[in-house]
């Protein structure tokens, strides 16, 4: 599967968030050219502020693989990470990350921060960014756009 399949999967999980009324952020974490969780975010549902679709998903894929390491394996999620999630994904160890929409506001690889590859650190990620943005940015946007819509 390529990247953009792989994108469309994590896309289909910010469709069930946005359903459940969360921000609509969807994550997979990819394994051998196979997907092996699929999550999204549930902060408003669970009442944690971690709950990111990315830490839901290290989470699972950590106890899945039976450890914290998740070398040999790529996240793919719908927005650029923000600072909580990068520190996790380098904590994690994961090999690559892979994001739709870039969100210059607040999140942490490419808008503001540079944590993924910082130099400095002791571990780096592969980034590629932009894949399938359109359509990750049009889910946000309508969630948005929405309750907008609801709160007038």
């Amino acid at each position: 599967m390529t990247d953009e399949a792989f994108m469309r999967a994590a896309l289909a999980e910010a469709e069930k968030a946005a359903r459940l009324g969360e921000v609509p952020i969807g994550a997979v974490i990819v394994r051998d050219s196979e997907i092996l969780v699929r999550t999204h975010n549930l902060r408003e549902t669970t009442h944690d502020a971690t709950a990111h679709a990315e830490v839901l998903a290290i989470r699972e894929a950590g106890r899945l693989l039976g450890g914290w390491r998740l070398t040999g394996c790529t996240l793919y999620v719908t927005i650029e990470p923000c600072p909580m999630c990068a520190g996790a994904l380098l904590q994690s160890r994961i090999d690559r990350v892979v994001f739709g929409a870039r969100d210059p506001k607040a999140w942490a690889d490419r808008s503001i921060l540079e944590f993924l590859q910082n130099p400095g650190l002791n571990h780096r990620v592969e980034v590629r960014d932009g894949v399938l943005a359109e359509a990750c940015s049009e889910v946000i946007r309508q969630f948005f756009r929405e309750r907008r819509r609801v709160l007038q």
